[in-house]
C-alpha cells in the first residue's frame, strides 16, 4: 500500500467532487507548467513572469477574487484556495506559491478599503497575470513589530514624499506594484497608513536577497528616497491602515499553515517511498518497527493539524474566526513541519543531505515558515493577550 496525498481530503466534510476537480486541474497545470521547470527557477531564484500569465489562464491567480475584476468566485469556497496550496506543494518548493501568489497578500487590502477607482485599475491586470503586486511591511528595524515601522511618507500639496526601506519583501525583485505601510501620523498603529506605490518611480531602488530557501521566490530590499507618490494612491483612510494590514493576517496565517501541512505531505510521501525501496538489514527499511512508527508519527502530526486547519478555514468562512485562533494554529502548523521534515531526513538518511530530494529543499524552509508572517513567539503571545488578558 502506498501512501495517498489526497486521502485526507475524501475523509473531510469540508470538501467535495468540486475541490477534487479542482485539485486534479491545478495538478495537470503544475505538472505541464512547473515540474520540468523548477529546478532552473530554483537556480535562477525567480519565477519568468510568464508562469503568472499561464497561472491565470487556467484560473488560479483570480480564484476567490470578484468576477468584475477578472476572478472567479461564483461557485468556489474557501477551502478551494486551501486546495491550490495543496497542489502547489507538489513539486517541493516553498518559493512557488510564495511568489506567484504574492497577489493573495498584496491585493486584498486594495479591494477591503482602496478606492473603486484604483481596485478598477489594479485588479485586472494582477488577476490576469501581466502585472504582479507585493506587500512592503517588514523593515530592518522590525519585523513583527509592525506598529513601530519607520517609513515615512509626508503630504506634499497633491503628492506624498516617501523615505524608508522594505525588508524581506516576497516577489520585491519583480513586482510592479507595493502595496506599501507607511508612517504619516504620530506613533504606534494609529499613525499608520498604506500606500500604493509603482515600483518604476524615481527614487525607488531595489536589492535581491539571497537566502536559505525559497530559492524560486525573489526577495528584496527595497529603498525609498524621496520617492513621489500621488496622494489618490492612499488606500482606505490616511491613518487607517493599521486595520488594512490586520485584516489581512488571518487569512495569511491560515495560508501559511495550509502550505506546512501540505509541504508535511511531501515530506511523508518521499520518506515512504524510500522507506519501501531502501533496503537495510535484509529487509526494507519499512520493515524495521522504528521506522514505521515514525512514518506513523508523522502521519498524526499532519492530519491533527489539518483538522485544525479546516475548522479555521471554517470559522473564518463563516465570519467567526478569532486572532487567537490563527495565532496558533501558525505556531502548531509550523513546529508540525519542523518535526515532519526532520523525521523524514532521518528516514532519508545522507540521501536528505544531497540536493536533488524534496524533503531537503522543504527542510531548508522550515525557518522562514516559522518566522515569517509572525513569529512563533509574536503569535504565542498574541493569543495569551487576546485569551487571558495582560499588557497591551
Amino acid at each position: 500500500m502506498t501512501y495517498d496525498f489526497d486521502a485526507w481530503r475524501a475523509r473531510s466534510p469540508y470538501y467535495d467532487e468540486s475541490h477534487d476537480a479542482l485539485a486534479e486541474s491545478v495538478r495537470r497545470f503544475v505538472e505541464r507548467e512547473v515540474e520540468p521547470h523548477i529546478d532552473q527557477w530554483e537556480a535562477d531564484r525567480q519565477l519568468p513572469r510568464e508562469l503568472h500569465k499561464k497561472a491565470s489562464e487556467a484560473g488560479i491567480l483570480g480564484l476567490n477574487y470578484p468576477e468584475e475584476f477578472g476572478g472567479h468566485s461564483e461557485g468556489f469556497d474557501i477551502f478551494h484556495g486551501m486546495v491550490v496550496t495543496n497542489e502547489l506543494a507538489r513539486v517541493g518548493a516553498g518559493g512557488l506559491g510564495a511568489s506567484l501568489m504574492t497577489h493573495g497578500i498584496g491585493l486584498p487590502p486594495i479591494l477591503a478599503i482602496g478606492s473603486d477607482e484604483m481596485k478598477k485599475q489594479i485588479a485586472p491586470p494582477v488577476l490576469a497575470g501581466d502585472k504582479i503586486i507585493a506587500l512592503g511591511i517588514t523593515e530592518p528595524s522590525g519585523g513583527s513589530d509592525v506598529a513601530n515601522l519607520q517609513t515615512r511618507a509626508v503630504r506634499d500639496r497633491d503628492d506624498y514624499i516617501v523615505n524608508g526601506q522594505k525588508m524581506f519583501i516576497t516577489s520585491g525583485v519583480r513586482c510592479d506594484y507595493m502595496t506599501t505601510a507607511v508612517r504619516t501620523g504620530g506613533d504606534g498603529a494609529g499613525g499608520i497608513s498604506l500606500l500604493l506605490i509603482e515600483m518604476d518611480r524615481p527614487g525607488v531602488s531595489r536589492t535581491a536577497l539571497e537566502k536559505m530557501g525559497w530559492h524560486c521566490s525573489d526577495t528584496a530590499a527595497i529603498y525609498f528616497d524621496d520617492v513621489r507618490v500621488p496622494a489618490e494612491n492612499l488606500i482606505g483612510q490616511e491613518n487607517g491602515g493599521f486595520i488594512g494590514i490586520m485584516r489581512n493576517f488571518n487569512r495569511e496565517r491560515l495560508g501559511l499553515a495550509m502550505g506546512c501541512c501540505a509541504f508535511a505531505r511531501v515530506c511523508l510521501e518521499e520518506a515512504a517511498d524510500w522507506a519501501r525501496e531502501r533496503k537495510t538489514f535484509g529487509k526494507p527499511l519499512a520493515g524495521h518497527q522504528v521506522i514505521r512508527v515514525k512514518l506513523a508519527d508523522m502521519a498524526r502530526r499532519i492530519g491533527a493539524t489539518q483538522a485544525w486547519v479546516d475548522q479555521c478555514a471554517w470559522a473564518e468562512q463563516e465570519g467567526k474566526g478569532q486572532p487567537a485562533d490563527f495565532a496558533m494554529l501558525k505556531v502548531q502548523a509550523t513546529e508540525m513541519l519542523e518535526r515532519v521534515a526532520r523525521d523524514a531526513a532521518q528516514v532519508l538518511g545522507g540521501a536528505s543531505y544531497l540536493q536533488g530530494s524534496k524533503v531537503e529543499r522543504i527542510y531548508r524552509e522550515v525557518r522562514v515558515n516559522a518566522i515569517g508572517g509572525g513569529s512563533e513567539e509574536i503569535m504565542l503571545d498574541l493569543a495569551g493577550r487576546q485569551l487571558f488578558g495582560g499588557n497591551r
